[in-house]
């Protein structure tokens, strides 16, 4: 068997199960003049609205389409690349940093959700990657000021719930902000990209509320070390939230709009483990994996390695399934993202030992700078190192582990793929 082929497989049999033309028709029916989500009813008779944004958003809105079309009067989404749909206009915005489109988006959202009337209703499709695809900074800050904190943010290993925290911070539309320009009743369909599926977190919470404070937004800037380096207009804004010279986010729900999770990573693994186990004992360990993508890679081989070598706790062969998202500290120039770089740092224990084979990947098919979803390795992947006279510790130390898996041929590539719930990573342990 093709252990690596294999596991590849796996990992798209995972990503299929969260594509929204699977989980919309899951989640929702229509029966007349009602649409029902997860059992609750909501009238359509008079037609609604259409809204959403992130990397699942065109897929979602596509798949509602398809369900719900002669309902849709107008709709508008937000997403990193761009589609034609029959009822749905598409903006294309930036991720991981905002740029003047992800405002362009936010401002029609915001103009569009802020001139609904109180009998009109409106579903809305957040996904992974919102919180930057969609954005407009509080005056006097700068999408350049935004952008430069942002990537500040993103650079230092800071983990996404304490991002998002600063972000709603400095937005106009974060934090449950966008949810109270309308006087609309809505329902938000989730497809989850975080660990434990936090409604606080996912997207920045637009339409939701949020219990964080500018006092918790500053201590995280502090906390590591970023507060000296961010743009003045930042500081200002914080110290002025502070002060309560501007307003804090919404700190209750919006009794008109209702959030309903429709997929989340363990969905994903749920999905894997029914498929892998009809050949190999298969367990889920968890789906809330975080810390640095080197470190984190560390700890899953050593459990790899103790079952291989002691039974402990499965016997061989075993396939263990592992969810969540993990951090990259930059410090080099290099190309890669967090799931090739926990590839990278896996293969630094691996090494030469035969029967550990690793995989792991985005959902949303794009890891960090590159193109690529992730990497899967093994000792041969080693061996080959060898022979091209690849030093591991130097690709780790300059961030460059899609050139190394260029060269090795070990890199996976989906393409985008039209869903995000965060990262999936199989490990195959073989006697």
């Amino acid at each position: 068997m093709n252990t690596k082929a294999f596991l590849t497989e796996l990992f798209l049999t995972g990503i299929e199960a969260v594509k929204p033309e699977n989980l919309i028709p899951e989640h929702l029916s229509v029966n007349g003049k009602f649409l029902t989500i997860n059992g609750k009813n909501f009238s359509v008779e008079k037609g609604f609205y259409l809204f959403g944004s992130g990397k699942a958003s065109i897929q979602m809105a596509k798949s509602v389409e398809k369900l719900l079309g002669d309902y849709i009067k107008e709709g508008i989404v937000v997403c990193n690349y761009t589609e034609k749909l029959k009822k749905t206009e598409v903006i294309k915005g930036s991720h991981p940093v905002p740029d003047e489109n992800s405002v362009k988006g936010a401002e029609i959202l915001l103009q569009k959700l802020s001139s609904l009337k109180e009998d009109d209703f409106f579903i809305y499709l957040l996904s992974g990657g919102s919180s930057a695809l969609i954005e407009k900074p509080i005056p006097p800050i700068t999408l350049k000021d935004l952008k430069q904190t942002t990537q500040l943010l993103l650079e230092n290993s800071v983990p996404i719930e304490e991002i998002n925290i600063v972000r709603k911070h400095l937005s106009m539309i974060k934090g449950g902000r966008l949810g109270r320009a309308t006087k609309a009743k809505g329902v938000v369909l989730v497809i989850s990209d975080v660990v434990g599926d936090d409604l606080f977190t996912i997207g920045s919470a637009p339409l939701y509320y949020d219990p964080s404070t500018y006092q918790q937004a500053r201590d995280i800037l502090k906390k590591y070390n970023l507060w000296k380096k961010i743009p003045a207009t930042v500081k200002d804004v914080i110290r002025q939230g502070i002060e309560g010279k501007i307003p804090e986010t919404p700190k209750k729900e919006n009794p008109n709009i209702k959030h309903y999770i429709i997929g989340n990573n363990l969905t994903a693994l749920k999905k894997i483990k029914q498929k892998a186990e009809k050949k190999f004992p298969t367990f889920i360990m968890t789906s809330q994996i975080k810390g640095e993508a080197r470190e984190v890679a560390k700890v899953l081989i050593s459990i790899a390695k103790e079952i291989k070598n002691s039974g402990n706790p499965f016997k061989t062969p075993v396939l263990l399934l592992f969810g969540g998202e993990t951090t990259v500290t930059v410090r080099g120039k290099g190309k890669g993202g967090r799931n090739q770089e926990l590839c990278l740092s896996a293969l630094q224990e691996i090494k030469d030992t035969k029967g550990i084979t690793i995989l792991s990947g985005g959902t949303d098919g794009i890891d960090g700078n590159s193109d690529a979803a992730g990497a899967v390795v093994d000792w041969n992947t080693s061996a080959i190192a060898k022979e091209l006279n690849l030093d591991i510790n130097q690709y780790l130390s300059n961030n460059d582990s899609y050139s190394f898996f260029s060269k090795t041929d070990s890199l996976i590539k989906t393409g985008y793929t039209g869903t995000n719930v965060m990262d999936i990573t199989i490990i195959m342990v073989e006697g």
